[in-house]
């Protein structure tokens, strides 16, 4: 694999680009492994990578049914922020935020990392008091916070419809350190760092059936070949429960709900920050890509789904949220829209946990968290796996915190998956 530097930028730039190697081998399945993990997403990259990076578990196979960056790793809106409030989820978020701060370097890799500001839009005094006390609560914890009134939101952001929007726009709450990076650019910076390290990234390799014996999973069926592990994490977002019925182990608290998002065609800069309201049944997140398309997204669809394709109805519905704040959209043209499959959980929160089979450990439930919180679920769930015990982070993130009464409700939407967006 080629280290990237400057040298080797500008002598393939004289070379015609000639000089660069493969950035990931693709290896044979070997018959076994010390850890294997099922999904080839952000989540399970990151996880292998620091299985071996931080515990030296370099016996490593990433499992991918398809190929990298194929699933939701590729299919979401890629904003990063930290604005949690609940005991675990914040403490978490900052550290994934921390993580994503020097990801580049960390990977040797451009993930196109740009901390652009997150602001929340708010539209009335009672979600005003709300967006404080959340943002008291991050600064309490040393996370940067701030509100905007009026008069400043006007001059960062003078296009917004102030004047006659369906809802008022009264401030903004407001994470500078937040942002966006690049969602495939990710996903190869960590297949090839995990490659580098000795991880087998095993693609076009679909789990078909899973072996128990004796209280543990002795061994794996693959479309290529039967692989065994000592231990193995599943790490498959909207398809977790497809692979927890395939161990024999019942139902999950989640239900998987599709996402769409929409790219339009390119203009000229138009927006500096990612913008996000949610209000009256409305709930809309935007921000510019550096190719210049503006990328947002809306609502779940409320009806479970596999399917990873858009439908016009919720085109029609982020439509309209666009042009409540941002009426120049309108004269735009919408390039693509597609779903990703999300695995929702009752209370919005995750699990990074252990299971009731001894060497089966579960990285599920991401609801709309899954990709700002890339780095963090694989720094915990490759620390759980490693280790045995969780972090006291997500420590109560797991299948046994419902029967324990807590709920991990960042929204207070109570115990309806749908709800969590």
């Amino acid at each position: 694999m080629t280290r990237f530097n400057a040298w080797n930028v500008i002598k393939n730039g004289l070379n015609g680009q000639s000089g660069w190697s493969r950035q990931w081998r693709d290896p044979e399945p070997k018959s076994n492994y010390d850890v294997i993990i099922v999904g080839g997403g952000l989540h399970g990259l990151a996880t292998a990578f620091y299985l071996a990076k931080n515990h030296n578990i370099k016996n490593v196979a990433v499992l991918e049914k398809g190929w990298i960056g194929g699933g939701n790793a590729g299919r979401n809106t890629t904003i990063v922020r930290s604005n949690y409030m609940m005991p675990g989820n914040h403490e978490f978020y900052e550290h994934s935020l921390k993580l994503w701060e020097n990801l580049s370097h960390e990977l040797n890799y451009n993930v196109m990392f740009s901390q652009r500001a997150h602001v929340s839009l708010f539209h009335s005094p009672g979600a005003r008091d709300s967006a404080a006390r959340r943002y008291n609560v991050m600064r309490l914890h040393g996370t940067d916070a701030e509100l905007w009134d009026l008069k400043t939101l006007k001059k960062k952001i003078p296009h917004l419809n102030y004047d006659d929007s369906r809802f008022p726009i009264l401030g903004a709450a407001v994470q500078r350190r937040a942002g966006n990076a690049r969602h495939d650019a990710v996903a190869w910076g960590y297949a090839r760092a995990a490659d580098s390290l000795g991880v087998d990234i095993l693609q076009n390799c679909e789990v078909t059936g899973i072996t128990r014996k004796n209280g543990s999973i002795e061994s794996i069926q693959t479309s290529r070949g039967t692989i065994k592990g000592k231990k193995v994490g599943f790490a498959v977002a909207g398809n977790t429960s497809v692979l927890w019925q395939m161990a024999e182990l019942g139902n999950l608290p989640i239900e998987s709900h599709k996402l769409q998002a929409f790219v339009t065609e390119s203009i000229k800069p138009l927006l500096d920050q990612v913008v996000v309201y949610g209000v009256g049944g409305a709930h809309f997140y935007i921000s510019q890509s550096d190719k210049g398309s503006m990328v947002f997204g809306g609502d779940l669809d409320w009806y479970k789904s596999y399917a990873q394709r858009g439908n016009l109805p919720i085109v029609q519905d982020s439509a309209e949220a666009a042009m409540a704040i941002l009426p120049c959209l309108g004269r735009i043209r919408l390039l693509r829209h597609w779903a990703g499959v999300m695995d929702m959980t009752m209370d919005g929160s995750f699990f990074i946990c252990k299971t009731p089979i001894s060497n089966l450990y579960l990285n599920a439930g991401w609801n709309y968290g899954g990709f700002k919180a890339s780095p963090a679920s694989g720094w915990y769930f490759a620390d759980l796996i490693a280790n045995e015990n969780p972090h006291n982070y997500v420590h109560n993130h797991n299948l046994e915190r419902f029967e324990k009464g807590i709920n991990i409700d960042e929204r207070g939407a109570g115990p309806d998956p749908k709800l969590h967006g």
